[in-house]
């Protein structure tokens, strides 16, 4: 047993390793997952570490918290205006592209690896699942980014088709352990638990908005811990209740990240470190609980489902569910391209040994093997293929340090002031309770003999008077949605009267 020193410095030093490593794997274009797998791997008790960590629970209770978070910032980080255009692609990639990838590694593992029917359903469920978040931090390495929609596209499917990996893989543990359960068996639930969990994640997503704007702490410090009570609350509800608590986070964080809240960005940034933090902790785990030497007997296997699950079970999953989109194929052959397998075919792996069903650990490695070659295989190439299909587009380039500034590009630079009149329905409200409109920014607030600058919480008196910088559209939408205002006649800075 280590001492709780030692345990710290372990812990420390992996950490400040991965953290450091991830600047080295951004240069050379290797995603970050596969270098904090290795870290974890040369950690283990066949590496130089010589940490013992064959404890398949913990693995697994460290992943789904770390899905958790992951997940929720993957929602809360998504703009609902980029993926309301190509929304029903990606569901449909999420659900029935996820279903088709798993079928066909179904047949394979099956017909050629000799494994059980629900043995091979299970195989394809876990691996069914994609990581976009590796894809984009392989384009970030190589300053290159992709055309509209395939960014938003990729970024949804990758957050949405998660619950339904585990869905699936859940659900086949279960008929594989229970002789007398039904194919069947699983579609009853399967509606029940996307039902509750949209719908648990939809309300909890607008519960948390209103619990952060009315708690009014004292200390602005807490609202990062109250925020991540609440994501805990959100998961732990709807899996009581029935639904899937992966899919309601996710859904979660997408009302949260387009919805208008106090301390939104510092909230952003700390849920954006906190999932980077949980990616090295549950990939140092998982790389501790691999065994290198148990690799080595299935890699012909291993390499035979990538390729299958590469060349064929992907493209098929890809081209068929987006058939109705005409003049898109170079597209469906990029997005077929950039399926890499991230953190949760490894962490869906630890359900089947935590459960006892037969070949288990001969279905982790295989699942382990796999997302290895699928990075190696496919981030290398990635953009290659993008630049073979004229897809790519350079990122923008940005400032080293930046703050998080509205973007008024789409503005016209006109001041005006408004007073707010005694019948006003904004009288009594904070700020972030008003319909303002986004290309709208109240500046400065002059009440009685003083100015201050407002924030989300700022609360609205009668005969505040409001310095508003914004054009003129946005300006009457604002006093529209705020019923009393009287409007000053204030010149702005080009001499126009507003």
């Amino acid at each position: 047993m280590m001492s709780m020193e030692s345990l710290f410095l372990a812990a420390s030093l992996l950490l400040l390793v991965s953290v450091l490593a991830s600047k080295a794997s951004t240069k050379l274009g290797i995603p970050a997952l596969l270098v904090f797998l290795a870290i974890g791997m040369l950690a283990g008790s066949e590496g130089i570490g010589n940490i013992e960590f064959d404890y398949p629970h913990a693995a697994q209770s460290v992943g789904v918290v770390a899905l958790i978070f992951i997940l929720f910032s993957g929602g809360f980080d998504t703009e609902w205006t980029s993926v309301r255009p190509i929304l029903w692609q990606g569901v449909a990639l999420s659900t029935i592209g996820v279903i088709l990838t798993a079928v066909v590694v179904a047949w394979f593992a099956i017909s050629i690896l000799n494994f059980s029917f629900y043995e091979g359903l299970l195989l394809g469920s876990i691996v069914s699942s994609t990581d976009a978040a590796a894809v984009f931090s392989i384009l970030r390495s190589k300053n290159v980014s992709l055309r509209p929609p395939l960014k938003p596209l990729l970024e949804l499917e990758s957050g949405s088709n998660d619950p339904m990996a585990v869905f699936l893989t859940i659900g086949f543990i279960n008929l594989i352990m229970n002789e007398g359960a039904s194919l069947l068996d699983i579609l009853p639930a399967f509606a029940l638990q996307m039902s509750l969990g949209g719908l648990a994640g939809w309300i909890m997503g607008k519960g948390i908005v209103y619990t952060i704007n009315r708690s009014q702490l004292e200390y602005d410090g807490l609202y990062p811990v109250l925020s991540l009570s609440l994501v805990l609350l959100t998961y732990s509800l709807t899996d009581l209740l029935g639904g899937n608590g992966f899919l309601a986070i996710y859904i979660a964080g997408l009302v949260m990240g387009n919805s208008r809240f106090v301390h939104k960005a510092s909230l952003l940034r700390f849920h954006d470190g906190l999932a980077w933090l949980m990616q090295i902790v549950m990939f140092l785990a998982l790389g501790l609980h691999v065994f290198p030497s148990h690799l080595v007997p299935i890699m012909g296997t291993g390499l035979l489902v990538s390729l299958v699950l590469v060349l064929v079970a992907r493209p098929i999953g890809v081209f068929l569910t987006l058939a109705f989109v005409r003049k898109f194929w170079k597209e469906k052959i990029l997005i077929s391209w950039v399926g890499l397998r991230g953190a949760v075919p490894i962490i869906l792996g630890t359900f089947p040994v935590v459960a006892g069903v037969p070949q288990a650990d001969t279905i982790f490695n295989i699942v382990f093997f796999i997302v290895i070659t699928s990075v190696l295989l496919q981030g290398t190439s990635l953009t290659v293929v993008a630049r073979w299909l004229g897809l790519e587009d350079p990122l923008p380039s940005t400032p080293q340090f930046s703050l998080p500034l509205t973007s008024l590009d789409s503005m016209r630079t006109d001041l005006a002031e408004i007073r707010i009149s005694p019948s006003s329905k904004a009288v009594g409200k904070q700020i972030v309770e008003l319909d303002i409109p986004k290309q709208a920014v109240i500046m400065m607030i002059a009440r009685e003999k003083y100015a201050f600058i407002p924030t989300g919480r700022s609360y609205l008196q009668a005969h505040d008077k409001l310095l508003i910088f914004a054009d003129k559209d946005s300006l009457a939408e604002m006093m529209q949605a705020v019923e009393g205002m009287d409007p000053l006649q204030v010149p702005g800075p080009r001499g126009d009267v507003v």
